[in-house]
Formats: C-alpha cells, sequence, structure tokens
C-alpha cells in the first residue's frame, strides 16, 4: 500500500503557520529574559545569608524540577481561575514557562556563581570596588560567561516546550498544527512542516544567543573561544 502525501493543501496555510511561529516567538523571548531574571535572583538568594530565603529559594527550584511542565501550566491555569484572575491564555503561558525556566535558570547560574573563586572577590575589594561593581564585575558577568552554553541551550529546551502550551489555547504553532490537521485531514503531512519549523526556529535561536555572547563575552572573540 503507497503512502499519498499532499502538502499543497497544508502549505496554503501558509500565514496561520508564521502567525503561530511568531507567537512561539515572542514566548520564548518574553520567557527567556523574565525567567533568567527570576533565575538570578533566586541563585543569589539561595546563596545569601539569610536562611529562609535561601530554604524559599530551594523549595521553589526543586518543586520545578521535579514536576512535569504540563501540569505546571494547570496549576497557574487553573489557579488563577480560582482566585478570580481571568488571563488570557498567552499570558498565563508566559507566566508558565518563566517560572518553569527560572529553576533550571537558578541552577545554572548557582554553579557559575560557584565556580568564582573567592580570592577574585577579596581583589576587587582591595581595588575598592563597590558591592555593585563586584558583584557585576567579578561575579555576575564572569559566571554567566562560564554558563552561557548551558543558558543557551535551556532556552532553546525552553522555545521547544511553549508546544506544551497549546493545552490550554494559546495559539502558538503546536495549536495552529493541531487545528489545520483537523481541517484538512493531513495530519503527516502538517507535523512534518512543523518540525521543519521548530528546527528553523532552534537554529535562529542558537544563531541569536551566538551573536548575543560576541557582544556580551568580547574576550572569548578575541581568544576565539566557542560559546
Amino acid at each position: 500500500m503507497g503512502v499519498s502525501l499532499d502538502f499543497s493543501v497544508v502549505l496554503e496555510r501558509w500565514p496561520m503557520f508564521l502567525d503561530g511561529a511568531w507567537l512561539t516567538i515572542r514566548l520564548a523571548l518574553a520567557s527567556t529574559v523574565l525567567g533568567f531574571a527570576l533565575g538570578t535572583l533566586c541563585a543569589v538568594g539561595r546563596r545569601g545569608r539569610s536562611a529562609w530565603l535561601s530554604r524559599l529559594c530551594g523549595v521553589y527550584v526543586e518543586a520545578i524540577r521535579n514536576t512535569p511542565f504540563l501540569v505546571q501550566i494547570f496549576v497557574v491555569y487553573f489557579g488563577l481561575s480560582s482566585l478570580g484572575l481571568s488571563l488570557p491564555a498567552v499570558t498565563v503561558a508566559v507566566i508558565a514557562l518563566t517560572i518553569n525556566v527560572g529553576a533550571y535558570t537558578a541552577e545554572i547560574m548557582r554553579a557559575g556563581f560557584e565556580s568564582i573563586h573567592k580570592g577574585q572577590i577579596e581583589a576587587g575589594e582591595c581595588l575598592g570596588l563597590s558591592r555593585v561593581q563586584i558583584y557585576w564585575h567579578v561575579v555576575l558577568r564572569p559566571a554567566m560567561e562560564r554558563v552561557y552554553p548551558a543558558l543557551t541551550s535551556q532556552f532553546v529546551l525552553l522555545m521547544l516546550a511553549s508546544s506544551v502550551v497549546s493545552q490550554i489555547s494559546a495559539e502558538e504553532l503546536t495549536a495552529v498544527a493541531n487545528f489545520i490537521q483537523s481541517d484538512t485531514y493531513r495530519a503527516f503531512e502538517t507535523y512534518i512542516v512543523v518540525a521543519l519549523l521548530y528546527i528553523a526556529l532552534s537554529l535562529l535561536m542558537r544563531a541569536g544567543f551566538w551573536g548575543l555572547g560576541l557582544v556580551l563575552f568580547p574576550r572569548r572573540r578575541r581568544l576565539g573561544t566557542p560559546l
């Protein structure tokens, strides 16, 4: 029995695919920025002098890393609804994605912070740098530079994981694919197109992070160190 493939009826919906891909990009970018900020703050909190803050951040990180992302989305979605907060699906998706990637970012950044030798901090103090200057120039930037490849991979995985938010009717790429395949009855062709689009988005994000790394860490560019 031969397999008959017909991509024409699927590709006729290319504007829908582009709309879904654009929403996927926006979800990924918003969640990346917010998740990085949240994760960095949690990493600082886990290493801070406040015992209760360190425990709170630890509970958050372990709770997120040991539960499925789909469950987290439903908890946020139905939890906010039970509190009387009726938010758009896209907003809920950003919140859930931020909470998820923030936990993984916290562990990555904590590893980066722990790689900074105390002698470097003491050297900064001897040079008369303020506490903010020490944290930015001696701790945060060098730590981020060391874990930047891991952060890049995590944020690309975040973009791919955004497909799960189709379960709460956020009309990103996978949700669009579900609608198209149910309308055209061409599921195989539809998901082949979607798979290729996700590959393209992943490569685009990696290229973007590579370029950003050259801007943020010019020393690596001079030394020829891969990002």
